[in-house]
């Protein structure tokens, strides 16, 4: 299954048969066929007919829309899962303070564990930045150890930001010195790592989003990200152990000069890839998407089955994975034995 990026300005997309069509100015100007379509991420002013609509909702292709300069995503869906307890189950664990910090626990310990084999992984590679990825490595060490110590959800996300610290503190060192990467800022991002970053995660959160709607989960209802108002809590779960893939992605483009510091703009808005940079970025972006989507299949099965074993619904679900952490009883103190088990 493959995506499909329309990102140009004034072309209208239609059905017609199996096939998505593209016009301008009235006049027939490409085809691609529907079959092998998982996602349509739209950016500028496209035009889609209601008939198209109705046929990727048919077949369960989300549509993304990047909406403005800032590539704010709104996503258009098809039918839901059809499994309504699975969801019940997890509204009824969100409340579970027990489940929630367990839960917790392996999403930060996961996070934690994923940025500090990437960084020892270029450690090997990288004689220049030994020294300063060698630091960074002990700290984030430090920190996974602190995991099962945590009673509090709180104190889990001071744990994350001090290991976050630590790991763009060796990440940047790993950057070209000429794009002036010092560490992670958004909203709006200020630098062309920073906006690429950005851009990726956003990428990111929008698939899973349409992951975890398929699988029957509320997206909005988390388990270490708290209710917020608009937040899709439990996506943002899920995200933080894979945003690390985007990372090295980004190093990836940056160090082959596939993107350059020349593709970004700097407005009141922030840093901005262009148009041009964004066809390179969308063209390198596919293969990383089919990796992230089987990440995100197996953490997503891994989440419905660590309901399943909570005891709250018998809910259909995969084979169980590694979620066994999903029962464990609490000491006093608030620790379970399966902080160590990062089975997202």
């Amino acid at each position: 299954m493959t995506s499909l990026y329309v990102d140009r300005r004034g072309v209208t997309l239609k059905a017609d048969g199996e096939a998505l069509v593209f016009h301008e100015n009235g006049e027939r100007i490409g085809t691609v066929p529907l079959a092998p379509l998982s996602r349509v991420f739209l950016r500028g002013d496209v035009t889609l007919s209601s008939a198209l609509l109705g046929k990727l909702g048919e077949r369960g292709i989300g549509v993304v829309v990047l909406s403005g300069r800032k590539a704010v995503p709104t996503m258009l869906l098809g039918r839901p899962h059809n499994d309504a307890a699975r969801r019940v189950a997890q509204y009824r664990l969100s409340l579970d303070a027990d489940f929630c910090l367990r839960f917790s626990r392996a999403i930060v310990e996961a996070k934690l564990r994923a940025q500090a084999d990437f960084l020892a992984e270029r450690r090997d590679s990288e004689p220049r930045s030994r020294y300063l990825l060698t630091l960074s490595l002990k700290r984030l060490a430090s920190s996974i150890a602190a995991v099962d110590e945590q009673r509090s959800i709180a104190s889990l996300r001071g744990l994350e930001g001090a290991g976050a610290a630590a790991y763009f503190e060796g990440f940047a060192d790993l950057l070209p010195e000429r794009l002036k990467f010092s560490g992670r800022n958004r909203r709006p991002p200020r630098d062309p790592v920073n906006a690429m970053l950005s851009l990726g995660y956003t990428l990111l959160h929008a698939e899973t989003v349409l992951a975890l709607y398929g699988a029957g989960l509320d997206p909005f209802v988390g388990f270490y990200h708290a209710l917020d108002f608009g937040r899709e809590s439990l996506a943002c779960d899920l995200v933080e152990a894979l945003r690390v893939e985007v990372d090295q992605h980004a190093l990836m483009l940056f160090r082959s000069e596939k993107l350059r510091a020349e593709d970004f703009s700097t407005t009141e808005s922030g840093c901005l890839l262009g148009k041009a940079g964004r066809a390179r970025f969308y063209a390198e972006w596919e293969a990383l998407a089919a990796r992230l989507r089987k990440l995100l299949a197996e953490s997503v099965s891994d989440v419905a089955n660590a309901i399943a074993l909570a005891g709250a619904v018998d809910a259909p679900c995969s084979p169980p994975l590694d979620t066994e952490w999903a029962n464990e009883p609490m000491d006093e103190a608030g620790n379970g034995s399966a902080g160590d088990d990062d089975g997202f």
